[in-house]
């Protein structure tokens, strides 16, 4: 399997720690090393992975070779602008066929956390074969734990595929509930989260790309035979429109299953998914950096070179960088993004 990471992503939610320049998949959220890094070394200790390449913004590109160990740098690909995660993932299968028509593709998200080797491996090893076996689209499901509005969520059928231990075909794929929904997905027994993994022949995504998004199948062909001629491809490019791949073809297709696991996942999408995966101080407090908290309790303070004070607050968010300074109750973390947006709709990008 030749393995993609997607690394374009801003992080908006992790703002103002994540930056236009330092998003999230480039900061040491958790332990030492990067989110991309520990995405590297996750896959470099999968059996069976032949290769691994990195796709990301053209600003960022640099950085990432200049920043990320043991990836080639011809494996670091930069796209002309940013497309969305379905141009993106077509650009670097097109570049990979050209190498191998023949590869299978596993597509992973840069900046998620994953505990349980083992267990990601034996699903990783059975998509590989799943998708050369049945010719399939293969994803990777979570067994939910509670009722998160965070994530997307995948239906499946009720019998699982034969000789195949926990793969299922994909009856659905939901987006982001709210908690009513949410509680019923997980009452119901046949939801998974979506992990945002996806494994594939390159010529499976292609003929799915040629039925369910054929301007975009047809740009691929042109781009390619730019990269055939060492010619640029930016003007193709620019006529691209921006579409994700689960909208403009996971949902549309019928041979495409998904692999229910039960390792501990997280894509700390928000300040409070990482709250909740952090070991907590005295009443549910987790401080990091300079700060104090008096007589309050389940708060997340991250504060940079100056001394965060908080007395007789719960639940909150506190995140002290130089220039910036955010304060959010944890249960409205996700309009984070939205602040970002005003700040760019309003002139203010030295702030993003």
């Amino acid at each position: 399997m030749i393995c993609v990471i997607l690394a374009g992503g801003s992080g908006k939610r992790f703002w103002p720690l994540s930056r236009k320049d330092q998003p999230k998949q480039l900061l040491n959220i958790v332990g030492d090393q990067t989110m991309l890094q520990m995405t590297v070394d996750r896959l470099k200790k999968v059996k069976g992975v032949e290769d691994i390449y990195i796709i990301t913004r053209s600003d960022l590109k640099e950085k990432i070779i200049n920043n990320v160990k043991s990836i080639k740098s011809d494996n670091i690909i930069a796209e002309p602008s940013s497309k969305n995660t379905a141009p993106a993932i077509a650009l670097i299968s097109a570049i990979i066929n050209l190498k191998n028509p023949n590869s299978v593709v596993g597509i992973f998200p840069a900046d998620h956390l994953i505990i349980g080797h083992l267990e990601f491996q034996k699903a990783l090893v059975t998509a590989e074969r799943l998708a050369k076996e049945k010719n399939a689209i293969v994803t990777i499901g979570v067994k939910p734990t509670f009722a998160s509005t965070g994530y997307g969520y995948i239906q499946f059928e009720e019998i699982s595929e034969k000789n195949f231990e926990g793969v299922y075909k994909v009856k659905t794929f939901a987006e982001k509930p709210h908690k009513k929904l949410a509680e019923r997905f997980i009452k119901s027994g046949d939801f998974l989260w979506n992990a945002g993994m996806f494994i594939w022949k390159t010529k499976i995504l292609f003929k799915g790309l040629k039925t369910h998004m054929p301007e975009l199948y047809d740009s691929m062909n042109l781009i390619s035979d730019r990269i055939k001629e060492g010619k640029p491809y930016s003007d193709i490019w620019k006529q691209i429109d921006p579409e994700s791949i689960d909208y403009g073809l996971l949902e549309k297709v019928n041979n495409i299953f998904v692999i229910s696991c039960e390792f501990q996942w997280d894509d700390l999408g928000s300040w409070n998914a990482l709250y909740n995966i952090l070991g907590k101080g005295n009443k549910g407090n987790i401080i990091r950096g300079l700060g104090k908290v008096l007589d309050g309790k389940n708060n997340f303070i991250h504060s940079e070179n100056v001394f965060t004070a908080v007395i007789g607050t719960n639940d909150i968010v506190v995140i002290n960088t130089d220039g910036v300074t955010l304060v959010v109750p944890r249960d409205k973390v996700e309009l984070v993004k939205d602040m970002v947006n005003y700040l760019e709709e309003t002139g203010l990008n030295n702030l993003v």
